[in-house]
């Protein structure tokens, strides 16, 4: 058996979290797919009541640095996000002609159920350090898959507002000195 899971949640601290769709096929590799992750992102968000610090959307995958919720736990806010994604996707799908969104699934229906993998990745950020090392690997993730030549082409993060050269899709919020320890 495996070493189950731990997640540190209750101490305050931001979150880096990296999640998969499932069997990390690019099922976020279209503009249209990454554009609906960002709406539903920035929906959950005010919904859920946390604040999101930096994002990234790749093709198979999604970086996040977000603050606890109130009343919540970041699993849980992520399960709600996974789930309003993954429903709005595969309607699309459903609907889809040959000029529409198209999400490269098996032709097996079992297998189209399944957007993402269940597990995510949870890191907790405690210090400006460490808060500044995962903004800076997620916003040059674009680049070191070579999907473009600099993070400002990649618009599906958080990178122009954090690097204060513009504005995101979505809010970035900043920084509160009292988060940080």
């Amino acid at each position: 058996m495996r070493n189950p899971l731990k997640r540190l949640y209750g101490q305050s601290d931001l979150h880096f979290v990296t999640f998969s769709c499932c069997r990390r096929r690019p099922l976020l590799g279209t503009a249209r797919a990454r554009d609906c992750f960002v709406k539903i992102l920035d929906e959950v968000r005010t919904r859920q009541d946390f604040r999101l610090l930096g994002f990234v959307v790749m093709p198979e995958h999604v970086h996040l640095v977000m603050s606890e919720p109130a009343g919540r736990t970041s699993s849980q806010v992520l399960q709600v996000l996974k789930q309003r994604v993954a429903r709005a996707l595969l309607r699309k799908r459903g609907r889809a002609n040959e000029t529409e969104l198209r999400l490269p699934f098996a032709e097996n229906p079992t297998q189209a159920k399944h957007f993402w993998q269940r597990r995510f990745y949870d890191f907790n950020v405690w210090s400006e350090k460490k808060l500044r090392e995962k903004l800076e690997y997620m916003h040059a993730n674009p680049v070191t898959r070579k999907l473009v030549q600099h993070p400002r082409d990649w618009r599906w993060s958080g990178w122009a507002q954090y690097s204060g050269r513009g504005e995101a899709m979505i809010r970035i919020d900043p920084v509160e000195k009292e988060e940080r320890r």
